[in-house]
């Protein structure tokens, strides 16, 4: 038994369990509702003031908009932190990797007691925006309720334990109102129109969420009843050989028609080392026989249930639909029969009872046999006991299918021998996928599909899987597939959980591979990652202040987003802010030259400050490099504008004119924010930088292996790789009945940047040739990514965002593999169907 506990570390890009993940993306969501909800309440709080039949009226809605233009960056912070607060599961649940048990709950009404006056309204006001949500968006929430369910392992949706419910979202709308203004009137004027506008976009809101829940491969959770945990002694009886009421074999056609179908003592009789001892392929722990399962009278056993058992390991979960009992025995026995060395290697009663060179009808131990020698193929194999255990003709069809799919399988070129014979392991398991659920074979969001497409392609990635990491990775396939093959795998849970755990062993072993060999180059592209986070929050804050100021747009734009960028560059480079705060005066001299000048003096007054000016801009565009096209094209807009100012037209009155100054040093004077208050990774979107130089010194860059933009001949041609396999479109099986296919995940192309995962391999043309990379390291907010190449002195490559996106965009980064496993493989067969068909058509 694997110790589950990994060692408590501190980490740079830590893995978070799948559930936080999706949580937080749905949370996004939300938060996006409630600012765009904000930013439309200061419109309409503007447009209800000039409606207003009373003076009081219109001075609060007035008052309101003033509050909320202000201090809009407030509410939002203050209602991301009580939604998170409120939404997602306790730090000490978390950090054990299951979700909460408490409910995110909000005090019912039957279980408040002595509450002051704030509390009770801000209650009220929470739950009259949700009964508005629930009447809009009643569908959606039920919906949502199901996913939810699953993605906190709950039994049932319930809920009251949807952490996205309305009630949550209200208490945060109320907080963030608190935050805005200290009155009290204000404040619950401020609920009531913020809340009116997010509550029209919430229905919005959770189908986005919904949707990527489903791309994220969430399965809902279902409102059938599910089955109960069947008893120990239950469990291991159908875990033995099933038994008639005379307590002998139950007879199963084998590839000769006649006898049974099962381990050497099995057929002998009943000695002490069947089986159902340590060696067994049932999970049962312990040496010695057992009983078998309560006869039923009918010559058949007992097996509880039409599709397979309730193991020793808990409670049955969601199955993959249901498969006759007598072949779901059959595809136990085969599995077993492929997977003989198990006992040998726990040193059970089985390992002396089966011999690692043969099963009962000739299949081979699969990770045992010698290379060079080709896999069997067991489906193929059996083909006609399998056949005869069912009766079905789709059944039938099922066989031959994935049989075929195994045939391309083992014998796929990019797959590791080491490899291939973990995949081959699995043959029955998928077998019994297919024939009880026929999404597997247009779902690419299958569970099933997904942890084999993912072993093979990790297993890609790596040179060599003898040593090192690669044995490392092989070593945790070789344990999780044995899980499998002698567990429950006819259950969707055990999958879903296998996936899991390789998963964290990826990002695990990724992490301390980047803590060994490249920690201080993680440790400088975080650095940088922090900075750039900074830049950002601190351009979204002078976007959403500006959008008040009344200026032309490429003021706005090249203030808030160029402009920025030199205020941060200066407040760091000098501690003394004397040039900081020069740039934020230019800023505001930007802003007000282009405001018109009536009188001779103020026109004066104008030439004699444009110099300084300039400089100022000149200074400070020169300190982030800014290109010179942009540049050029910024001044051929500013010039116009200086001159239309001079041509004497009504000037501002001096109030308003002062009031304009007052309000832009106030907006370009705001502190930075600091790093201890910059959101979690991920929450803000990847800036698309302006300027390609991020401030590495040639010392920092040549550390993490920085590949510059100037560094490549992007109008260059770009060589052949004759590696290179042709990309797959045509990869799933039609089957009456299925689903629509789902769309593929890009090998090439520009949207290959957003797709690429950690420890997989991509094909990156660089110094003037292909070669095979591996992705090791992440930043924290996709900022900055980090492959190696090399087999024994491994070097890194480091890649922008915006440096990843112009490779995909110009073919000079593609997947290693043009396609995943099964889809490879099912194209391959789909290839021989069609030549076999016309080659038949050709003989006739």
């Amino acid at each position: 038994m694997r110790d589950a506990k990994a060692p408590l570390r501190a980490s740079m890009n830590p893995p978070l369990p799948r559930y936080q993940a999706v949580l937080q993306a749905a949370l996004q969501r939300v938060k996006q509702a409630a600012r765009l909800a904000a930013e439309r309440s200061v419109d309409s709080l503007g447009l209800a003031a000039l409606s207003a039949t009373s003076i009081r009226m219109r001075d609060d809605l007035l008052s309101a908009q003033f509050e909320l233009n202000k201090r809009l960056a407030a509410f939002t912070q203050t209602f991301n932190d009580t939604l998170e607060r409120r939404a997602l599961p306790a730090p000490a649940t978390a950090a054990h990797g299951g979700p909460t048990t408490r409910g995110t709950g909000i005090t019912p009404w039957e279980s408040l007691s002595l509450v002051d006056d704030q509390e009770m309204n801000a209650q009220v006001l929470a739950d009259r925006f949700a009964l508005g949500v629930q009447h809009d968006a009643e569908w959606e929430l039920r919906e949502l309720d199901a996913y939810m369910g699953s993605v906190l392992r709950l039994a049932t949706p319930e809920r009251e334990r949807n952490p996205l419910r309305p009630e949550v979202v209200g208490f945060a709308l109320v907080a963030g109102a608190e935050a805005v203004s200290e009155r009290e009137e204000i404040r619950k004027l401020l609920a009531q129109e913020i809340g009116r506008a997010l509550t029209s976009l919430m229905r919005t809101a959770y189908a986005d969420v919904l949707g990527d829940l489903r791309a994220a491969g969430v399965q809902p959770l279902s409102l059938a009843l599910r089955n109960t945990a069947w008893s120990r002694s239950t469990a291991s009886g159908f875990m033995g050989t099933p038994t008639g009421t005379d307590g002998e074999t139950l007879g199963l056609p084998t590839s000769s028609g006649s006898g049974t179908l099962g381990p050497p003592e099995t057929q002998r009789g009943h000695g002490g080392g069947s089986m159902h001892g340590g060696g067994g392929y049932g999970g049962a722990t312990g040496s010695g026989s057992h009983a078998g399962p309560p006869s039923s009278g009918s010559g058949r056993s007992s097996l509880g249930g039409p599709s397979g058992f309730a193991g020793a390991h808990g409670p049955r979960g969601a199955t993959f639909g249901e498969v006759d009992p007598q072949l779901m025995t059959l595809i136990r026995r085969l599995a077993f029969l492929g997977n003989v060395e198990a006992g040998a290697s726990s040193g059970g009663s089985g390992a002396d009872a089966f011999p690692a060179t043969a099963g009962a009808s000739g299949a081979s131990g699969l990770h045992t046999l010698p290379a060079g020698i080709p896999l069997p193929n067991l489906i193929v194999q059996h083909r006609e006991e399998l056949r005869q255990a069912t009766t079905g003709a789709l059944d039938h069809m099922v066989i031959d299918v994935v049989g075929s799919l195994f045939d391309q399988i083992l014998s796929d070129p990019k797959v590791p021998p080491q490899m291939a014979r973990q995949i081959a392991r699995l043959q029955l398991p998928v077998l019994r996928v297919a024939l009880g659920d026929v999404t597997f074979f247009s779902s690419r969001r299958h569970p099933v599909r997904r942890f084999v497409n993912r072993i093979a392609s990790l297993a890609c990635a790596f040179d060599d899987l003898s040593e090192g990491p690669g044995k490392q990775f092989l070593e945790q396939v070789k344990a999780l597939v044995q899980e499998i093959v002698t567990g429950d795998f006819d259950q969707m849970q055990v999958y879903e959980a296998k996936l899991g755990e390789l998963e964290v062993f990826i990002a695990d072993q990724a992490h301390a591979e980047a803590q060994q060999e490249h920690g201080d180059a993680t440790a400088l592209l975080e650095k940088k990652e922090t900075e750039l986070l900074q830049q950002q929050r601190y351009m979204q804050q002078l976007q959403a202040a500006l959008a008040a100021v009344e200026m032309q747009d490429f003021l706005r734009d090249f203030i808030s987003q160029v402009w920025s960028q030199a205020i941060v560059q200066a407040q760091r480079h000098d501690a003394s802010g004397t040039l900081a705060a020069r740039l934020r005066k230019a800023g505001r001299d930007l802003v007000m030259s282009v405001q018109p000048k009536g009188t001779p003096t103020e026109r004066k007054a104008f030439l004699v400050q444009l110099p300084q000016l300039m400089k100022d801009l000149n200074e400070g565009l020169a300190m982030i490099g800014w290109a010179e096209t942009a540049k050029k094209a910024f001044f051929a807009q500013l010039l116009p504008a200086h001159a239309e100012s001079l041509k004497g037209k009504a000037p501002m009155r001096q109030l308003d004119y002062n009031l304009l100054v007052k309000q832009l040093d106030s907006i370009l004077g705001a502190p930075l924010p600091k790093p201890g208050e910059l959101p979690p990774a991920g929450v803000l979107p990847v800036l698309d930088q302006v300027v390609p130089d991020l401030g590495f010194t040639a010392e920092e860059a040549r550390q993490v292996g920085l590949v510059a933009e100037n560094a490549v001949d992007w109008n260059g041609q770009v060589d052949i790789d004759l590696t290179a396999e042709p990309e797959v479109t045509e990869v799933d099986i039609n089957i009456d009945g299925l689903p629509p296919p789902e769309p593929t995940e890009p090998t090439r192309g520009a949207s290959l940047a957003d797709h690429v995962q950690i420890g997989f391999a991509y094909q990156m043309h660089i110094e003037g040739r292909w070669q095979k990379v591996r992705l090791s390291y992440v930043s924290p907010g996709r900022a900055f990514f980090v492959f190696t190449r090399g087999r024994k002195h491994q070097q890194t490559v480091s890649l922008t965002h915006r440096m990843l996106v112009r490779l995909c965009e110009t073919g000079r980064m593609r997947a290693f593999e043009n396609a995943y496993l099964l889809e490879r493989a099912t194209a391959r067969a789909r290839r021989q169907l069609a030549e076999l068909g016309a080659g038949r058509n050709t003989r006739h």
